[in-house]
């Protein structure tokens, strides 16, 4: 009896490990001339972000103006908790910083602040808003 008999050894056709090296670099080659390109993109998406946060304080501020007919220069008294940052913790989710940068009984200006240069040029994106709901890149990056 030979137990070998029954497991006939046959080729199986498969990639050798050079193959799948060369194909990883040409991806990767193609990856690395697509990526500037993209960077604009990343960008604007991240300052949604900022659009969004900016636009739910001047919706407190707003609340809290007719209830005390000022605005307020603290995020915390108008009910607004910033989400952590992703330069302070590996948990945080929040890609700009947000501050109330003047108020008083006549307007306000809210600032969102990058923590994190996108596109690596040096500058860090800004954006404003103001009691009147306008939005405006202060600082584009």
């Amino acid at each position: 009896m030979k137990p070998h008999h029954r497991f006939k050894r046959f080729k199986v056709k498969a990639f050798t490990l050079t193959e799948v090296l060369v194909v990883l670099v040409i991806i990767g080659i193609l990856i690395f001339l697509a990526l500037p390109s993209f960077m604009p993109l990343i960008t604007r998406s991240k300052s949604t972000e900022a659009k969004t946060q900016l636009a739910y304080l001047q919706t407190l501020e707003e609340s809290y103006f007719f209830e005390h007919s000022r605005y307020s220069s603290d995020l915390t008294e108008i009910g607004f908790q910033q989400r952590k940052l992703v330069s302070d913790d590996k948990t945080g989710t929040a890609n700009y910083r947000i501050e109330i940068t003047q108020a008083d009984n006549a307007g306000f200006v809210a600032r969102a602040t990058s923590v994190t240069d996108f596109n690596g040029d040096g500058k860090f994106n800004v954006w404003e808003i103001t009691q009147d709901k306008a939005i405006k890149e202060v600082t584009p990056d």
